[in-house]
């Protein structure tokens, strides 16, 4: 894939000669400047997506090697007092199942300048801790559900627990998180049918839906190009069921594609991450529940912040590490080069 398809100058590249910046924005060598990060706070999940994971799941990282609350809390300083970041995203694994969520969601919170805190779920217990949420800091989240028919969606999640979910966005709603928006990613088999009535559903219910391409980012590495459902594949069963228009207003470095719904105040995005690569107005930095910096989802190489962090590095050095891993990031993804190579790490342990 050429760099204009990514959105980035073919040619130009003005700062690929210079070393890393000490101070400023959070940028790499194509000028992109990161103000988005996400963070994911454990690779465990109590699902078992069949595009993520193995059934019988995951070796799930030793405790002693996750990050601990004080370390996450000083890396977040960090990164909202030195790096610039101004929208904190906290991700698994599912985030649900970190007990002390809502202290880490009130620390983040209380940062100055205080960024946008907002999350992403499964939803399953959500219906329980939405309120507390909100209370300590969350202002918006996102909860994947990829069809609202029962079975499908305990043949995609390998688990009966499609009311948990639904109980979770209706408690979101309830505690002002939003807007409330639903990440789906359908099975190409049953998807075609299954987008039409999840966009149904959620202009009934006023969540936002986002129906993103999937991804080679599952821990068998099954993922095959001819097989995903792709954008214009999502487009063309919806243009059966509804009229849509493309969206007027600036995407900006919004991943998703917005279009218009029967003419109404309702909006469907598209996320096309590998049909349409968007890699040129990326705005995100990775952290990942042990402690390593990503500079794009699709790394190859990671930065070890926690052994800074145990081993007594100042602030300083571990903002340089950080920006330094940034300045390194490539132009896009690679998904659709042929020399392509997925990351070791699957979704669940990269964050999304």
């Amino acid at each position: 894939m050429t760099l204009t398809a990514l959105g980035l100058p073919s040619v130009h590249r003005p700062l690929a000669a210079q070393p890393a910046p000490t101070s400023g924005p959070l940028i790499d060598t194509f000028g992109r400047i990161a103000t988005d990060l996400r963070v994911s706070l454990t690779d465990r999940c109590n699902l078992r997506c069949t595009y993520c994971m193995p059934a019988e799941g995951l070796d799930w990282l030793p405790k002693d090697q996750v990050l601990q609350p004080p370390e996450l809390s000083r890396l977040l300083r960090i990164a909202v007092t030195r790096l610039g970041i101004t929208n904190i995203r906290f991700t698994g694994g599912e985030p649900l199942l970190v007990r002390r969520l809502e202290e880490i969601v009130a620390d983040a919170s209380a940062l100055q300048p205080q960024p946008e805190i907002a999350m992403t779920t499964n939803g399953i217990g959500l219906a329980r801790r939405a309120e507390a949420l909100a209370a300590a800091g969350l202002t918006r989240v996102n909860v994947s559900l990829d069809s609202v028919d029962a079975a499908h969606f305990a043949a995609i999640t390998r688990r009966d627990r499609l009311g948990d979910v639904l109980a979770g966005l209706a408690a979101a709603k309830r505690a002002g998180l939003g807007p409330v928006k639903v990440n789906a990613v359908l099975d190409p088999k049953t998807g075609r049918t299954d987008v039409v009535a999840l966009l149904r559903f959620c202009l009934d219910e006023g969540y936002h839906l986002r129906v993103i391409e999937q991804m080679p980012l599952d821990a068998g590495h099954s993922w095959r190009r001819g097989e995903a459902l792709t954008a214009d594949d999502v487009l063309d069963s919806l243009h059966g069921h509804f009229t849509l228009s493309p969206d007027p207003r600036p995407r900006g470095s919004a991943p998703a594609q917005l279009w218009q719904v029967d003419g109404g105040t309702g909006t469907v995005g598209v996320i096309a991450s590998v049909s349409h690569a968007f890699c040129g107005a990326c705005d995100r930095t990775r952290l990942t529940a042990d402690g390593q910096v990503r500079n794009c989802l699709f790394a190859t190489t990671e930065t070890d912040l926690r052994e800074l962090l145990r081993t007594g590095a100042d602030d300083d050095a571990i903002e340089g590490a950080w920006r330094k891993a940034m300045w390194a990031k490539a132009a896009g993804h690679g998904i659709n080069n042929p020399d392509f190579i997925q990351p070791d790490r699957p979704m669940s342990a990269i964050g999304g």
